[in-house]
């Protein structure tokens, strides 16, 4: 019998052992999600990281360890999503960081994903400076990955909407830029000053806003008092009260550019219908298959959470997939080689085909942008639905507008 017990005892011990290493193996992969849970457009990136780890988990996850979403609301400051970060590396024993679509907050960041050598990608902010960081202090900033279109070519891509739909379509000749004055809008202006004119839009003048202004009236009165055919606007953190006064005073210039909380369906809800007419750029809309993963995608997340993605859950969806290939590749969650492998992307996602731009170009670690990768789209709200309006190979709508807006024909 003692015997017996020894031989049994013996026998769970090597088991252990034998399990251990599968059991380790078995780990989950931590992604920690920082975001602005209260936003319009922020809230859409905790959702959809939840959304695409369910995905993969029901498919087994990655060589069967399964992706854990942890989420922190970082109530759109910089310091309190530097501490969330913090906690992803010290309590959460994160592997990668998905976080916010605010410029300042990721550029806060970035310092500290490379003194913890924490890899990071950003599903929504734009700011020229956070990939440029990297191109500079490669070694040191190596850990933050660029998962949006930087500011400049954002810009790029509403010239390009612009060029058709309101040069050749309206034969709109000025316009007033109107920017919210935010790290992301710098570049953004810059490019739009370079690029408008190019086109054959000469701007007549240049405003930039506090993120805290809730009477648009005086600004409203300035550029109407300067007869512009057309604004073109660049705003994120302010939306509603901008859009809603718009309406309500009846402002006869169009509003067309970067409209960042425009992209969530709630917009419509938000601004009582006062969106109508409103045209922005995303990377991807709920209606047109930009890749075949599109709409699926769009579909699954109106489904789980009765909504329209924002724009940046459209991305975020895309980077846990990408997160799991990188994991996949690597054969690790080390972080170098988590970089190593994320620089090796190629992947097609709601947004287009996704690569990222080598340590030698200026916007390291950005997204590639243009013909064969990712170029953008311009939608308006239309009787309560957002359609797409450009490119013309893709759009199933045409511009309209309210009948206080006048534009040039």
């Amino acid at each position: 019998m003692i015997q017996d017990r020894a031989t049994l005892l013996a026998a769970a011990a090597m088991a252990l052992s034998l399990a251990a290493p599968a059991s380790q193996a078995a780990e989950p992969i931590k992604i920690v999600v920082i975001a602005e849970a209260s936003a319009i457009a922020g809230v859409a990136i905790p959702n959809a990281a939840k959304l695409a780890a369910d995905e993969i988990n029901k498919a087994g996850g990655v060589d069967g360890r399964m992706i854990e979403i942890v989420d922190y609301d970082d109530h759109n400051s910089a310091a309190d999503g530097v501490r969330a970060f913090q906690r992803a590396a010290s309590q959460d024993k994160a592997h990668f960081v998905i976080a916010s679509y605010v410029s300042e907050v990721v550029l806060a960041l970035e310092p500290w994903a490379a003194r913890l050598k924490l890899p990071m990608i950003t599903p929504g902010a734009a700011s020229n400076d956070i990939s440029m960081r990297v191109h500079d202090e490669y070694e040191k900033n190596k850990y933050t990955f660029h998962g949006y279109l930087t500011s400049t070519a954002i810009a790029d891509s509403v010239c390009d909407g612009a060029k058709d739909l309101l040069v050749k379509g309206l034969k709109v000749k000025t316009a007033v830029v109107m920017s919210e004055d935010a790290a992301w809008t710098i570049p953004l202006d810059a490019q739009y000053l370079e690029c408008l004119p190019k086109i054959g839009i000469k701007v007549i003048d240049h405003i930039r806003l506090s993120p805290d202004t809730t009477d648009f009236t005086p600004i409203f009165n300035k550029i109407e008092g300067q007869k512009p055919d057309i604004m073109i606007t660049g705003i994120s953190h302010v939306g509603v009260q901008p859009t809603v006064q718009w309406a309500n005073q009846q402002v006869p210039l169009a509003m067309f550019g970067v409209s960042s909380q425009a992209t969530s369906s709630t917009f419509w809800k938000d601004t009582n219908g006062a969106t109508e007419g409103v045209v922005f750029q995303a990377a991807a809309a709920p209606d047109v298959a930009v890749t075949a993963k599109t709409i699926p995608y769009s579909q699954a997340y109106q489904a789980r959470y009765g909504i329209s993605s924002a724009y940046c859950g459209y991305t975020t969806y895309d980077e846990v997939y990408m997160i799991a290939a990188a994991v996949k590749r690597a054969g690790s969650t080390d972080p170098d080689k988590l970089v190593e492998a994320m620089e090796k992307t190629d992947y097609v996602g709601t947004i287009g085909r996704i690569a990222f731009y080598g340590k030698d170009e200026k916007f390291t670690h950005a997204i590639k942008t243009g013909p064969g990768f990712v170029t953008g789209l311009m939608l308006q709200w239309q009787k309560g639905r957002q359609v797409t309006v450009w490119p013309t190979e893709v759009a199933n709508a045409k511009m309209t507008f309210p009948s206080f807006v006048k534009v040039s024909n």
